[in-house]
């Protein structure tokens, strides 16, 4: 039919960012789709010729689309509990953002919707902005009772992210003593050039020698795992290691190497052999 995919895609649970993408997908193809329930004479033709229906559909692929980037943004390596508290804090911002839009009867802030109302010209956008509030507020609501105190904007820790914020100290919860620390690291104008060359985990691991106490405290906060990334990536290469035909294989050290990011010293290895 000249359209640029020739397949639909399948959603499974393991692969999650796949529910965003059957969505678009779907409406993406969504007349080629129609001609062929049409032609096969599936009573879910009648769908796509349901103008309420296909506004759902749309809104459904922005929304996830969105959700995607949320998760996305959280994967990876380097991640710690603080910077992942901040993107879930922005992402609930969002919502109450677009919900304030959708109560105005906007939906410009869902493009795929936006797009199809304007095209087709819809008559009952009001009652799909009921529909899209209701589900925003849902989501809300769903977010902030898994993370309650995210909304909480607590203050405390915020010198650990950037000890180089004006006023940093204020609000730091540290004793005196540690307090006067800090005042002395946020002043000195080579640790700030450092800092914007380094992680947050480097720059305190850099300055232990000097703040010991500062450092330990950052390290405790910003070392525990933020998120299930690196045992999934753990799981992944030992299925990829240990097949059937292997079964039997200790993937101790075969897994170490696959999921460490440590660049081995093969000069050193080799100069023992």
């Amino acid at each position: 039919m000249g359209s640029e995919h020739q397949h639909l895609l399948l959603h499974t649970e393991v692969r999650w960012l796949s529910r965003g993408k059957i969505l678009n997908r779907l409406f993406e193809l969504r007349q080629k789709v129609h001609m062929f329930l049409l032609e096969q004479k599936s009573a879910f033709s009648s769908l796509f010729e349901n103008q309420d229906w296909v506004c759902r559909l749309a809104y459904l692929a922005d929304i996830f689309d969105k959700l995607n980037d949320l998760n996305l943004s959280m994967q990876g390596f380097r991640t710690d509990e603080l910077s992942l508290n901040s993107k879930m804090c922005v992402f609930i911002k969002k919502l109450e953002f677009w919900l304030k839009k959708v109560q105005r009867n906007s939906v410009s802030i869902f493009p795929t919707l936006d797009k199809f109302a304007d095209d087709s010209e819809i008559d009952n956008l009001n009652t799909i902005c009921d529909c899209i509030r209701e589900h925003l507020t849902k989501l809300r609501d769903e977010l902030v009772s898994y993370f309650p105190s995210i909304m909480n904007q607590d203050r405390t820790q915020d010198w650990i992210q950037n000890p180089f914020v004006e006023d940093v100290t204020s609000s730091s919860g540290l004793s005196d003593k540690l307090t006067e620390n800090l005042i002395e690291l946020a002043s000195d104008r080579a640790l700030e050039l450092k800092f914007q060359n380094v992680t947050v985990s480097q720059f305190w691991l850099e300055v232990k020698g000097e703040y010991k106490e500062l450092s330990e405290i950052a390290m405790s906060a910003l070392l525990p795992f933020g998120s299930t990334y690196l045992c999934e990536v753990s799981f992944s290469a030992m299925s990829l290691i240990k097949t059937k035909h292997r079964n039997r294989l200790s993937v101790q050290n075969d897994l170490i190497i696959a999921v460490s990011d440590i660049e081995p010293r093969f000069d050193n290895i080799l100069a023992k052999k």
